[in-house]
């Protein structure tokens, strides 16, 4: 039978491929991101989380927090302790952030590079969405046990212009980020710990430590105490749900 030149390239190259080891095939660096974004939460889901500052004379403060997330791009979080901040309410959508205080009047913008707990995390951290939503892959590769990925944000709106992901091979979930400014300065560096079970498929790092040569001797944690899949309205994410997010928890 005749084969066309095209059809005979269209071949080789089928045949070079299949001949190419497993994992490099496998190793899709965008496909990678998203797998991470999914071991980490569900698409959909509510949590609860302490937060705690430790400061370098020993002072500590803790912060409890109710959140919930649907899509790629839409956190809103209410605080449940201290009773100083009981009430307040934080919601992201993409890269607009708000903050809602109640007896204030009405949500006030905030940034992601602020932070409404104080410490080392700031509101992108704290109102975390898809990492494959603000960055692209610029590589991907294999280093024993670990994928290494490097992150460039899409727009300079992004809290950090760089991340470079260290991914545990076994679990695809990060063990450790180091979060990069556009002048290439080390911003901070963030250490995923204690992989728990939270039940309906849910297994991720229990706690999140993080440090920053900007703030030497500080250190903030995230403790997860309940991660679930849950599917809200699109209304819980609008400014006139913000002082009414304890509807969720009733």
């Amino acid at each position: 039978m005749f084969e066309s030149p095209r059809m005979k390239l269209k071949n080789i190259l089928a045949l070079a491929c299949l001949c190419l080891p497993a994992a490099v095939l496998a190793l899709d660096g965008k496909a990678l991101l998203e797998k991470v974004d999914r071991n980490l939460e569900p698409e959909a889901y509510e949590m609860t989380r302490k937060l705690i500052n430790e400061e370098p004379d020993g002072k500590r403060k803790e912060f409890i927090l109710y959140s919930v997330k649907k899509g790629r791009d839409k956190v809103a979080a209410l605080f449940l302790a201290p009773a100083s901040d009981k009430g307040r309410s934080t919601l992201r959508q993409g890269d607009n952030m708000w903050l809602y205080i109640p007896n204030v009047g009405k949500p006030v913008r905030i940034t992601s590079l602020q932070s409404v707990t104080g410490g080392v995390f700031n509101n992108a951290d704290i109102l975390r969405v898809d990492y494959s939503e603000e960055y692209d892959v610029t590589s991907a590769s294999e280093e024993g046990a670990n994928y290494l990925l490097d992150l460039k944000a899409k727009t300079g709106a992004v809290a950090y212009d760089r991340l470079k992901l260290t991914v545990d091979k076994k679990t695809v979930l990060p063990t450790r980020i180091e979060a990069y400014a556009a002048s290439g300065m080390l911003v901070k560096t963030l250490h995923f710990k204690d992989v728990k079970d939270f039940g309906g498929g849910i297994r991720r790092p229990a706690t999140v430590e993080t440090d920053s040569p900007l703030y030497k001797g500080y250190k903030s944690v995230m403790l997860y105490a309940a991660v679930k899949k849950r599917n809200v309205a699109d209304e819980v994410f609008t400014l006139n749900f913000m002082s009414r997010l304890d509807e969720l928890r009733k």
